[in-house]
């Protein structure tokens, strides 16, 4: 929402300066974003006479300009390729050094074809007031050389850029933030009673509204014999100040409620509706040129108002190009309505369009002031255009429901921790527009209409403590008493922050990206069930909750390399949606590597050892484990992965059948050319939900850790197996013989070729055993290892390698 702080002050009498009243805005709620005061920012740039302008030696369009800049100062010399530069010619010049922000530069010195140029002449685009940059700004010959520009312009107006809140409809004009100022004793408001205007005679434009539902009030009026001229001055710089265009005086009128009262309204061009108004649901087929120029496909969960021919209108979005007024406009139809906001906000989302008029009505407009705001309309028109007004024709409610609260006066004690008294809440209620009556500890409170966000004692609590301070509400910290404190995060809160800080430690960046995938890439990765359809989705590709983080991570992957930074190493930790159950819904910590990207460092490499591949990805799995808490001696790694990992090249990560815990792997092509991306990708997924709670904490007697005094010892063994037994089946095996005694089984060695005989392999492994009680003899040690070796020819039918 942008006003400028005359058009406050037309609402607010005050004279508090501008910070005091932005600070008091963000105090109060209606947050500052931005304050642009265009004399502060123009201030480099003044007026300027040129006193000639000789054709460019080296350049056709160009010419060599001596201006005037004031003060005394000589010449300065401008090369300038505006087709208006001329001798005599009153401008604006900036000087070197000055920032433009119409090209977003900061000039200097220059030589232009072999010219030194020290300054520029500016046009109205280049210091963004209009959009004019067809030549230079030609200012009156009598204008004071020297002076500012934009002090001598009249630009002094500072534009304030207020972020509201959904519910704050009544702030979407400048009247309403007045209110809120005046309550919070910034100036005092400024709110007359608006007149009626008297009807001449009665309106010929009769109107039906056929489902109240979406149209609960309707009021219309015939204005006749106006001229639709340009509007005044005074409205024009209002309207440009805020960025809006002005028109004609009819629109822009219509444009000035819409910001000054938060009213929109709309007008036709009365001889360009055949017959009577009619609201009703939009049939199928029917379709509006609409004033953007843009035609709409319409169907019946759209408001139209229509005539006896057609549709005119999208109701409480935008007017139709054929009904619409022009300089030809003589007579013509002001309409001020009530609209559904839920409906109004779905036409909106399902059509694209996003209007002024659309931003309020789905917040919901004052009721109250719909035949009030047609009679400002019709006072405005009058007096700008002229003409003759009809009678008003209202169909439905003028007005809301009355909305009366019990109002306990202690729960602002209760609720906020400050003593206000209650005369004090009296006044800020009273200035706000609500009526508090009664003098006991419970009183009653009557809503103003304008307010219909406000239902119950914490609403009005609220709008106690924002305009009397929210800097006040006391400090106040919570009796945590002598115990211990509790843990504060769950275990999977936990597992959570350590899987982020595990993989950041791998060099990935973390990303954010949708829950929300196509159906095609939910389908990819088990997804796409009719239950996980979203079912009003903000965009067409994002119509399904993900069963993956994957879909997402390869996306940004993609989109990093399509602008040139290819070697990517991406992961994020979140919810994945299996069902429409809670407990089918996990949170899973994901990762992707892609190109030069490997866990050795983001980079290219003479050697190419760089390059991501699968055990990147197996490692970057089994670092979120070890960090989530997983146990590692238990965990179990079986060739293959899920259907959307490369057969191959990927491996599963579990601690049985039944308990799945991630995977690892190269993304399929198939995959990749299903997402539109380029491979190779390395990735993983790791389910956090499912890791084992660890072992409750031991008693004092028994410390968590046993830390042993002997030295362990280790132990290689190097067996010769068939090719098609595992790895994993050998470290299995060597871990059941004493689990006691052997801590650690680990693969060194893979080796097939010389030596070995074809469809045999050779698979060295390192046992660490670690003595608890005594040091272990050699004949001791000899024991296990004569045991592991036989456990291992026993279950895999290998033999110790000579």
């Amino acid at each position: 929402m942008k006003f400028t702080l005359s058009w406050l002050k037309d609402h607010l009498e005050t004279d508090e300066p501008l910070d005091k009243l932005a600070d008091k805005l963000t105090m109060i709620g209606l947050e500052v974003e931005n304050i642009e005061d265009k004399v502060k920012a123009l201030k480099p740039f003044t007026i300027a006479k040129v006193i000639s302008a000789e054709q460019h030696p080296n350049a056709d369009r160009l010419r060599v300009c001596m201006v005037d800049t004031g003060g005394g100062a000589a010449p300065v010399q401008v090369v300038c390729g505006a087709p208006n530069a001329r001798t005599g010619l009153v401008s604006v010049f900036s000087p070197p050094g000055t920032y433009i922000p119409g090209k977003d530069i900061t000039l200097g010195v220059g030589t232009i074809r072999g010219v030194e140029s020290r300054g520029m002449l500016c046009s109205a685009a280049e210091l963004q007031i209009s959009n004019d940059h067809d030549g230079i700004m030609e200012l009156p010959a009598d204008a004071p050389i020297g002076a500012g520009y934009a002090e001598w312009a009249g630009l002094g107006d500072p534009v304030i850029e207020i972020n509201l809140t959904p519910n704050r409809q009544d702030c979407t004009g400048v009247h309403g933030i007045a209110r809120d100022l005046a309550a919070a004793d910034m100036g005092k408001f400024k709110d007359p009673t608006i007149k009626a205007v008297k009807g001449e005679f009665p309106c010929p434009v009769k109107v039906t509204v056929e489902d109240a539902t979406l149209c609960p009030g309707f009021a219309l009026r015939l204005v006749r014999g106006v001229k639709n001229v340009q509007s005044p001055e005074w409205l024009q710089k209002r309207l440009t100040a805020i960025g809006l265009r002005p028109i004609n005086a009819l629109v822009d009128i219509t444009n000035f409620m819409t910001f000054d009262r938060a009213r929109p309204l709309h007008v036709f061009d009365a001889k360009k509706v055949r017959g009577n108004l009619v609201v009703r649901r939009a049939r199928e087929g029917e379709t509006l040129l609409a004033l953007d120029g843009r035609t709409y496909n319409l169907d019946p969960a759209i408001c139209v108002i229509a005539d006896d021919h057609a549709v005119e209108s999208l109701a409480g979005i935008m007017g139709g190009e054929a009904s619409g007024c022009d300089e030809n406009t003589t007579d013509v139809l002001i309409e001020s309505a009530l609209w559904n906001e839920i409906n109004i906000a779905q036409t909106g989302r399902k059509l694209g369009i996003n209007s002024d008029a659309r931003y309020r009505f789905e917040r919901g407009v004052d009721p109250a002031f719909m035949v009030p705001g047609l009679e400002l309309a019709t006072k405005l028109v009058m007096e700008m255009c002229g003409g003759a007004p009809s009678e008003t024709v209202v169909v439905g409610k003028a007005f809301g429901d009355d909305r009366v609260i019990e109002f306990p006066t202690t729960e602002v004690k209760r609720l906020s921790g400050i003593e206000v008294p209650q005369v004090e809440m009296k006044r800020i209620l009273n200035h706000l527009g609500f009526m508090m009556a009664g003098a006991g500890p419970v009183v009653k409170v009557a809503v103003p209409s304008w307010r219909s966000d406000v239902h119950g004692k914490a609403d009005i609590v609220e709008e106690i403590v924002r305009i009397f301070g929210v800097d006040k509400v006391p400090e106040t910290p919570f009796d945590r008493g002598e115990d211990a404190r509790k843990p504060v995060l769950t275990p999977l809160q936990l597992r959570t922050r350590r899987a982020r800080r595990a993989l950041a430690g791998r060099g990935m960046v973390e990303a954010v990206t949708w829950s929300f995938i196509t159906k095609p890439a939910a389908e990819l990765f088990g997804g796409g069930q009719r239950e996980l359809e979203v079912a009003n989705p903000i965009a067409a590709d994002l119509s399904d909750m993900r069963p993956s983080l994957l879909a997402g991570l390869i996306a940004a992957a993609q989109a990093n390399a399509d602008r040139g930074f290819g070697d990517v190493a991406l992961f994020e930790v979140g919810q994945v949606f299996k069902g429409d159950r809670p407990q089918d819904q996990f949170m899973a910590a994901s990762g992707v590597r892609r190109g030069f990207a490997s866990s050795e460092g983001l980079g290219r490499d003479w050697s190419g050892s760089a390059q991501a591949d699968v055990f990147d990805a197996k490692a970057d799995a089994l670092a979120v484990l070890a960090a989530a808490g997983a146990p590692m001696q238990a965990l179990q790694i079986v060739p293959g992965g899920a259907a959307w990992l490369h057969p191959g090249r990927s491996g599963t990560i579990q601690m049985g059948p039944q308990n799945v815990l991630g995977y690892f792997g190269e993304m399929h092509p198939r995959a990749l050319e299903a997402l539109g991306a380029d491979g190779p990708v390395m990735a993983f997924e790791v389910i956090l939900d499912r890791i084992p709670e660890a072992k409750k904490k031991p008693t004092r007697a028994k410390p968590a850790i046993e830390l042993s005094a002997f030295q362990p010892v280790s132990r290689d063994f190097a067996f010769i197996v068939d090719r098609g037994i595992k790895a994993g089946d050998i470290v299995r095996t060597a871990q059941g013989v004493d689990k006691k005694l052997i801590t650690g089984v680990n693969v060194f060695d893979v080796y097939e070729g010389k030596g070995i005989e074809d469809g045999k392999k050779s698979i060295a492994i390192a046992v660490t055993i670690q003595p608890r009680e005594k040091t272990l003899t050699d004949q001791e040690i000899e024991a296990v290892a004569a045991k592991i070796v036989a456990e291992v020819t026993k279950k895999t039918g290998g033999t110790l390698r000579g």
